[in-house]
């Protein structure tokens, strides 16, 4: 057996590293798989850039920020695999959530009505609201500034982002710490179940297909191991098709409640998998059912378009300076080649932009793309 380590935080979109070890898929192809888990995604990224661990579930554009030297050196880190799409929703305090429609279903129907809504509560709320994110380079925090912008909200100026490790912002919101957060799964159902939260916005209903967590790996060792990299491809691959048969749903929730993993009753974890979520305490659940997609429609394979939108997302919000070479980079990092050679592919189709506003992304146009938008605060 070839032991192989990999860094995960406890969020149900680490299903497929669960199903890899528990379900004995990773054992299937020769491996020892250990996970290794993690208090905060710097603790994730620290874990695999100085080689404590040989992969990691990482955020998509905490990779990139990795690969570009954002928040240390730039390490050579690749992304064959992707752990899935979507997956993330924002969870309001019931007092700033009381200033938008009142249905619940509503706000998560009409992402644009909701994003108005939420601008105009700025102004009406006790003080510049405070909206938890679980890292400043992650899809979830783009997706928020994107999604806020379009309400000619400054997500810089008119409200605070404060980073939160995912599992602490239950406790953030119960505190007032925070009024609101973004982050993936059970954190919001958990936070509607104890009455200190609504679900007001689904990721799904702002990107369709929104790229979420890759396998990162460290280049180094992905170059001097490459069959040992196919075995693990190959094994995830057959956890992911695992994962998402709604028949497994129910042990995969078992799975995840492990102490090891997330260690919360699986009655928590099972509705982001099953794609019926509750919104408000008390109200029944709503049907989402591509909130979280593990492997159908394309949602493990890489693509270096979404490497480019992400570079667009953080050259609009002034956290990279544009350039050739950056651009390069934050497509290089995701490699598809290497998700086809290990489970004998050919080229995937490109992945589908399909964003709440309509805005089309061109891959060939970035910069005519990043050109598109106003100033922060306008869309």
């Amino acid at each position: 057996m070839i032991p192989l380590s990999i860094a995960f935080l406890p969020l149900t979109d680490s299903a497929i590293l669960a199903a890899a070890r528990m379900g004995g898929f990773a054992e299937d192809e020769g491996l020892d798989l250990t996970l290794v888990r993690s208090t905060s995604w710097a603790t994730v990224r620290d874990r695999l850039v100085y080689g404590q661990v040989q992969a990691a579930h990482m955020l998509a554009p905490l990779a990139v920020a990795v690969t570009l030297g954002l928040s240390q050196q730039p390490a050579r880190i690749l992304a064959p695999f992707r752990l899935g799409a979507n997956g993330n929703a924002l969870t309001l305090a019931p007092d700033f959530a009381a200033a938008l429609d009142p249905s619940p279903r509503n706000r998560v129907d009409d992402p644009v009505a909701t994003a108005h809504d939420f601008a105009s509560a700025i102004g009406l709320h006790r003080r510049k609201p405070v909206i938890g994110v679980v890292h400043r380079f992650s899809s979830h925090a783009l997706m928020l500034r994107y999604w806020l912008a379009t309400a000619g909200v400054d997500p810089d100026r008119d409200m605070t982002l404060r980073v939160l490790p995912p599992s602490l912002m239950v406790e953030a919101l119960r505190a007032g710490e925070v009024d609101g957060f973004i982050a993936g799964e059970p954190w919001g159902s958990l936070a509607v179940a104890e009455g200190l939260g609504e679900i007001a916005a689904l990721g799904v209903n702002l990107w369709r297909r929104g790229v979420e967590k890759v396998l990162a790996v460290r280049a180094d060792w992905a170059e001097a191991n490459p069959e040992t990299q196919d075995r693990l491809i190959r094994a995830l691959d057959r956890a992911a098709v695992w994962c998402d048969d709604p028949a497994n749903h129910e042990l995969l929730a078992r799975m995840l409640a492990h102490p090891d993993h997330l260690d919360l009753a699986p009655e928590r974890i099972l509705p982001a998998l099953e794609g019926r979520l509750i919104l408000q305490r008390g109200t029944p659940p709503v049907e989402a059912p591509d909130f979280l997609m593990l492997h159908r429609e394309g949602a493990n394979a890489p693509s270096p378009d979404h490497g480019l939108w992400i570079y667009a997302q953080l050259v609009r919000w002034g956290m990279v300076s544009a350039s050739r070479e950056a651009q390069a980079a934050a497509a290089g990092l995701f490699r598809p080649d290497l998700y086809q050679r290990a489970l004998g592919l050919g080229p995937a189709a490109p992945p589908a932009f399909d964003v709440f506003d309509g805005r089309r992304f061109d891959p060939a146009d970035v910069d005519g793309y990043i050109a598109g938008f106003g100033a922060p605060g306008r869309p």
